[in-house]
């Protein structure tokens, strides 16, 4: 718990900002690697010892700094861009710094440059990586010409001028390259998205019925199928009621009116029913006019005053391409589980009360 608390005080508990804190600990790492070699090598008198401890707590001092800014960055508005720029741009300024002091040991210091253009490649657009990379191959030409003007002997002019144009050649090299691989992890980025998405719609396709925006019937067997496993407490009784519902005369729309009015017709009376469905209860297009709701939790005379509660909106409704003398009714078949029957029983017994509901003069709910 301790160690918890420490790493979120650390680190932040934001996903985007953990992941930039471990881009930090992996340059941290890369660092204190380069600070170890270099004390190594000031010890070994290969080059200034007092050079080597003064640029060693130079980067030490940029690490601390650098975990700041990233840490508080975005508490000040310092976008992860410009985070990543100044850390590069005190990358660029070690690199410059352990090339003027490295000696014959200098060489080793020039893939430095790309490193940093890599580490940056996470962060930074493609155009931002090249502007850095311009950066840098400008303050290590302009390192590199000081020191042969100023000492000739150790740096020899054309030795320098080789030595930057490979280090120029290369360093944009991999600037191009990484910039296609940026733009490359973008596109795949966006095809995730697209496909998240596309992933999202299917989902939605595959549950709910299109014309209504109700459950449909692969979904709501599934509902179904989950609660005949869901558990009542102890002792407590199975309440959960079954009712079906069928427009009634809802060819004979179709046949007078057109199936546009039908379908207007079937997206009405599904708004209806939503609107006086209580949290739990469960709507769906059984198939063509007939619903399903389920009832979780509600015993037998609640369920029908739910039911009744829809019936009386449904025959407030007037739909457009229908007379206004042509009501819109339904029959209604109810009934409850019985214990713990499978629901496709109940779905059975609430089938033929229905079928009494139409048989005896429709527009009515008939409990079995």
């Amino acid at each position: 718990m301790a160690t918890s608390r420490l790493s979120r005080l650390l680190f932040g508990a934001d996903p985007k900002l953990r992941r930039m804190m471990s881009y930090w600990g992996a340059t941290a790492a890369l660092y204190t690697v380069f600070m170890g070699i270099l004390i190594e090598v000031g010890n070994r008198h290969l080059i200034d010892r007092g050079d080597a401890l003064a640029l060693a707590r130079y980067a030490a001092g940029g690490i601390v700094l650098s975990f700041l800014v990233v840490r508080l960055g975005a508490r000040y508005g310092l976008a992860p861009t410009g985070a990543a720029a100044l850390q590069a741009v005190f990358g660029l300024s070690c690199n410059m710094w352990w090339y003027a002091i490295a000696g014959p040991l200098r060489g080793v210091t020039l893939m430095g440059l790309m490193v940093v253009v890599v580490f940056c490649t996470f962060a930074l657009r493609p155009r931002q990586t090249l502007a850095l990379t311009a950066v840098g191959l400008a303050g290590m030409g302009t390192t590199m010409w000081w020191l042969q003007a100023h000492d000739p002997l150790r740096y020899p002019p054309l030795v320098e001028s080789v030595t930057f144009a490979i280090m120029a050649g290369c360093s944009m090299t991999v600037t191009l390259l990484t910039g296609e691989a940026s733009k490359l992890r973008t596109r795949l980025k966006a095809q995730k998205e697209d496909l998240l998405k596309a992933l999202d719609t299917i989902r939605t396709l595959a549950t709910i019925d299109e014309l209504t925006a109700l459950s449909n019937r692969r979904h709501m067997n599934a509902v179904l199928a989950e609660e005949e496993r869901r558990t009542q407490p102890a002792g407590a009784p199975q309440r959960t009621c079954i009712a079906l519902l069928d427009i009634d005369f809802f060819k004979q729309i179709n046949d007078r009116h057109g199936h546009a009015a039908g379908d207007e017709v079937l997206r009405r009376f599904a708004d209806a029913a939503r609107a006086e469905l209580r949290a739990g209860d469960v709507l769906a297009r059984w198939g063509g006019e007939e619903f399903l709701l389920m009832l979780p939790d509600t015993g037998e005379p609640e369920a029908g005053a739910v039911v009744e509660r829809i019936r009386a909106r449904v025959g407030a409704l007037r739909v457009d391409g229908i007379p206004e003398q042509r009501r819109i009714s339904f029959s209604a078949g109810l009934t409850a589980r019985r214990g713990s029957e499978a629901l496709a029983d109940t779905v059975n017994r609430a089938d033929k009360a229905l079928y009494q509901a139409k048989s005896s003069g429709r527009d009515r709910l008939v409990s079995a």
